[in-house]
């Protein structure tokens, strides 16, 4: 596990480091065939991950039906932050339309984790197995310390990706500026206006602002 979790940090992107947090639950969590991390933007599912189509599939009904545990942990910070369904043929009636459905596609036992730090909810880690009682206390401890290992990671990884893009951003302004100080000789606290009064009046961000210039060397 704490091989796993140099590994986690070690990756380069956003998405290697997911794809590795839902490979790392396939290989070290006991009775799990498929694994993926759900988001949810309001009303709609991202899946994020999936190491087999079940996921996918099951991710978009419970879009659809707008119930199952798995947009239940994503749901709310105040929610369950893990569940465990032993079986889902004798599931209580809490998801009444998703569980039948679920179960056509395959998925004999779930287990879920919330994946969160101290001051955001990321979504949630998803485990499936097709065969009823696979998940054991056993397997939810292993599920939970990845999933506190992954919250991290996936935290680190999110804040590492929106500095390389405020970078990105910082450089794309700078040049657009210089590219209106050389035609227009105007200074730099000119040129900076020129590009922010143009994002107001347009309504456009001021990194394709700055794009625009970039591109065709005004913004005529």
């Amino acid at each position: 596990m704490a091989s796993m979790a140099r590994d986690l940090l070690a990756q380069d992107s956003v998405a290697a480091t997911l794809e590795r947090i839902t490979a790392s639950a396939t290989e070290l969590v006991e009775g799990c065939d498929a694994a993926g991390i759900l988001v949810l933007h309001d009303s709609t599912v991202e899946s994020l991950a999936p190491t087999h189509q079940l996921v996918i599939d099951s991710d978009q009904l419970q879009e659809r039906l707008g119930e199952g545990p798995c947009f239940d942990a994503a749901r709310t910070a105040q929610g369950e932050r893990v569940f465990r369904i032993a079986d889902l043929t004798r599931l209580p009636q809490r998801w009444p339309a998703y569980a039948p459905q679920a179960h056509v596609l395959g998925v004999g036992s779930m287990m879920g984790f919330l994946l969160f730090t101290d001051d955001e909810d990321l979504g949630a880690l998803n485990l499936y197995s097709h065969k009823p009682g696979a998940f054991t206390d056993a397997s939810e401890l292993a599920g939970w310390l990845l999933a506190s290992h992954a919250a991290v990671a996936f935290s680190s990884a999110r804040t590492h990706a929106q500095m390389e893009q405020a970078v990105a951003t910082r450089h794309l302004i700078g040049e657009a500026m210089g590219i209106l100080m050389g035609s227009h000789h105007i200074t730099e606290e000119q040129a900076f206006d020129v590009l922010r009064r143009y994002s107001q009046e347009n309504n456009i961000k001021l990194r394709e602002v700055a794009r625009l210039v970039c591109e065709r060397g005004s913004l005529s």
